[in-house]
Formats: structure tokens, sequence, C-alpha cells
């Protein structure tokens, strides 16, 4: 079994949401909650299922309701006691400065809460899939705000203007990127998804970078990697990172969680994620691989 919080751990989420699937908070909420964590969830999107459908319903939610929503929060006195805010895909630049406003708010309120940031701009293949205009808002105001980011190689790339084709690029990458972090956090960097020379064409590699360290997961590639994986990736090294106080620990609890997650989401026969089936993974994952370091 893995270790539980102690404490009541309080995460605001900020993120997506849709009826059908999981992605942004419905990949998100429910892993958290299995850990034991309490999450109050903001929705910027209440979509009938992801895009990558091709046709969906409903609406964006304005930039003005998700401030209300905080100052509702806020209302109950909760900020203070908010151990985190994590965010993930921003629809638009005024969304963007909303969360980021409300990362403001809840360090006003606990100095030791955490920003995860997780820089949803796009990946290799299908490029970009982001406004034009959110990669220079992640760039300029994110990640100088951030304490915990969780790029995947595209997006490690496209924050540092650095190609990442070997190991050593990408931990030089990551060494430019936390040089420019929120300075008083841990500037802890997990990229989600590392695909150098080194690493096998069997396997996928997830790098995490803390303080002076570098550790490398290395997972077996599956055939499949639906949307809302990295949410789900996300939300698990936040927490992880929470109640360890460990990089290390946090990358080998996360990515062990998320193996067991893809490895069970084909057999669902569904092409979302199978985030309920497959909870147990979350608290005991059915096989633990160990980082090393590097």
């Amino acid at each position: 079994m893995l270790p539980r919080y102690t404490q009541p751990m309080n995460i605001l989420s900020i993120q997506s949401w849709v009826a059908y699937g999981h992605v942004g908070n419905g990949s998100a909420v429910f892993p958290l909650q299995r850990l034991g964590a309490e999450v109050w969830a903001i929705h910027t999107v209440q979509f009938s299922n992801h895009t990558g459908y091709g046709s969906w319903t409903g609406q964006v939610h304005s930039a003005e309701t998700i401030r209300a929503l905080v100052d509702g929060i806020e209302a109950r006195g909760a900020l203070h006691r908010c151990d985190a805010v994590l965010s993930g895909y921003w629809g638009a630049e005024d969304i963007g400065l909303a969360i980021l406003d409300t990362v403001t708010r809840v360090r006003r309120c606990n100095s030791r809460s955490l920003y995860c940031c997780d820089p949803v701009m796009g990946d290799a293949g299908p490029g970009l899939f982001v406004h034009p205009s959110i990669p220079a808002l992640l760039q300029n105001q994110a990640v100088p705000r951030a304490d915990i980011l969780t790029p995947n190689q595209f997006e490690l790339e496209l924050l540092t203007s650095r190609p990442c084709p070997s190991l050593a690029a990408a931990k030089q990458a990551a060494r430019e990127l936390a040089r420019r972090m929120h300075q008083a956090g841990p500037r802890s960097i997990l990229i989600t998804s590392l695909d150098t020379q080194e690493t096998p064409a069997e396997s996928i590699d997830l790098l995490a970078k803390e303080g002076d360290e570098f550790h490398l997961l290395r997972l077996p590639r599956l055939p499949m990697r639906p949307n809302g994986a990295g949410d789900a990736l996300a939300a698990l090294y936040l927490f992880h990172r929470l109640n360890t106080g460990s990089s290390r620990a946090a990358l080998e609890a996360a990515g062990s969680s998320l193996h067991g997650l893809l490895r069970r989401t084909p057999a669902s026969g569904e092409g979302e994620l199978a985030i309920i089936a497959a909870q147990d993974e979350f608290v005991a994952p059915s096989v633990r691989f160990t980082a090393q370091p590097c």
C-alpha cells in the first residue's frame, strides 16, 4: 500500500470537464479522491465529450465565472487550508489569467501552498493545439509562478526553445526551466513522456528533476495513450509529491499507477481511460517500477 497523507489534503483543481469520458478534472479529481484528498473542482468548460471526437456540445465558462467561484470558496474561509492549486488546459488567455490570479489569492492566504501547472499545449505528432497566445502566457507568467511543472517532451522543448533528442539535452532544458520557476518553491519538474535516442523502442521514459537530482523511470510502451492520461499523471504526481516530499517517490508512485491504468484501459473496450475500473491502481499499483538516478 502507498503511504497515506497524515493531514487533510485540499487541492483546488481548475480544469475542463466532460460529461462522457475522462479528461481534465474528469481524469484528475477521482484519482485524487481515491487517494484520500479533498478536491475543490472548478470547471473551465462543460462539454459532452473531449474535442478529439471531432464534435461536441456544451459551453466554455468565462473567466468571471472562475473568479466568482473562487470568491465563494474564499468566503467560506477555505483558501487558507488549500495545499495546492492544479491547472491543466487553458482554453483562452483570460482563463489563464484568472487561474494565475487564483494562485496569487491562495498564496496570500497560505504561503506554503504549491502551484502545479500542467502546461498543456500540444504533443509530438499533432503539434500545437492551443490558441497561439497560450505558449507565451505559460512561458512568461505561469512558469515563474509554478512550484511543480509537468510538461511532455514537446512542451518542454516549446517552453525552452531547446530540442531534446538526448537525455542530456532534456536534462539541460529542465535545468533552464527550473531556473525560471517560483523561487520559493521546490521547483519540481516531471517530464511526462520522454522519447530520446537512449529510450528503447519498447519503452517510454518519465524524467523528474528537483534540486540537483534527476531520476528516470522507464515504463513499457503500451499500444495506446488515451486522452486524459497526462491529466491523471500530473494529479498523481502532485499528490505524491505533497504526500512524501520526495520527487523520486512521487515519480515512482505516479508512474506505476499510470502504467496500471493504461494497461487496464484497452481491456475495457472503451477509447476512454478506465478511471473507475482501474481505481485500485491509484492506491496499490499492480506493478511497482523503480526510478534510477541519472
